[in-house]
């Protein structure tokens, strides 16, 4: 214990763990994208994916008959289990859903992915802390952190895919919302130009792909509804509900209304390309309005001292040789 202090003390080990820290971020940072895959194909995949089962369900609609002619993968071990203990009952499987779809992960591999891990994740870390705790190294802890450690566990283990999915929601939107503004103004163009929506969203969707493969995925999944499903008005609704953006909600709202009571589609689309534009001109000002109160802080703790040293320090030493 001893030699453990002494060497979690020293300089020394300081050292060479950030230096450790500084070689596997330098590798880390020439590795990763060479395993990085391609974010565009991938999103384009589900999105095929989605059209093909689109097509299916509107197939099996109007046959009006029993399912002989579409393929179905049969039930896994994780979608047996999941039905024994009705597990959509006990994780409200409409909410779980919905986030999952906002993150982008769509299918049953993923919900029941997130759902086992959820309900078990919390007993399995729970168990491991448990293990380190009684097992492992008993003696150098006091009961409290013995007892501490297994309940943060659980803890960490209850909480951690919602903030993990949580996370991933916000990037994704954050994506969407750089890259929407822009988009609507292709949108608004292909329109005017004399293309249907389902081609507008479709030749919108090859464009933006670059700049946010998130918003291309999900103009891709709007065009493959349009054309499948039966209410259209569906199609503009599903896309608001998977982006949970005020703009994209806007523009939902808009699409809708103009299919219901036959309003020209382009000057729908006008108007909310030029309140999508002063949103995000809004928040570009917004954040630079924040800025200086942002840099108050770094400036007091970093710059502060260094010019109190820059101007003191001469007449300090002058009056320390004086002496």
């Amino acid at each position: 214990m001893y030699e453990t202090i002494r060497l979690l003390s020293s300089p020394e080990f300081y050292a060479v763990l950030l230096t450790a820290a500084a070689v596997f971020g330098t590798v880390l940072t020439f590795v990763m994208p060479m395993f990085a895959g391609d974010k565009l194909n991938s999103r384009l995949k589900s999105v095929a994916s989605r059209r093909e089962e689109l097509r299916l369900k509107s197939r099996e609609a109007m046959l009006a008959a029993e399912r002989t002619n579409v393929r179905k993968s049969s039930k896994g071990f994780l979608s047996n289990l999941a039905a024994r203990i009705d597990l959509e009952k006990l994780m409200d499987a409409p909410a779980t859903k919905s986030k999952l779809a906002m993150a982008g992960l769509r299918g049953e591999g993923p919900y029941l992915t997130f759902m086992f891990v959820r309900l078990f994740g919390p007993f399995i870390l729970a168990g491991l802390g448990a293990l380190y705790s009684f097992v492992l190294v008993q003696s150098d802890l006091s009961t409290t952190t013995m007892f501490g450690i297994p309940v943060a566990a659980f803890a960490l283990g209850y909480y951690l895919p919602t903030i993990l999915i949580q996370n991933i929601i916000e990037k994704r939107q954050q994506s969407i919302k750089r890259a929407f503004p822009d988009a609507l103004d292709l949108l608004l163009i292909c329109v005017e130009s004399g293309m249907s929506i389902e081609a507008a969203f479709g030749r919108v969707t090859g464009e933006v792909g670059t700049q946010s493969p998130e918003l291309a995925e999900e103009m891709g999944l709007t065009t493959a509804e349009l054309s499948f499903l039966p209410d259209r008005a569906l199609a503009y609704e599903n896309l608001a509900l998977r982006t949970d953006l005020p703009g994209v909600k806007a523009v939902s709202t808009s699409l809708i209304q103009a299919e219901r009571y036959g309003t020209p589609v382009g000057t729908a689309l006008r108007v909310m390309a030029e309140e999508n534009r002063s949103m995000r001109m809004q928040a570009a000002e917004k954040k630079a309005a924040a800025l200086p109160a942002q840099l108050t802080v770094p400036m007091i703790v970093f710059f502060l001292p260094v010019l109190f040293m820059v101007i003191l320090g001469p007449a300090a030493m002058r009056f320390f040789d004086s002496q």
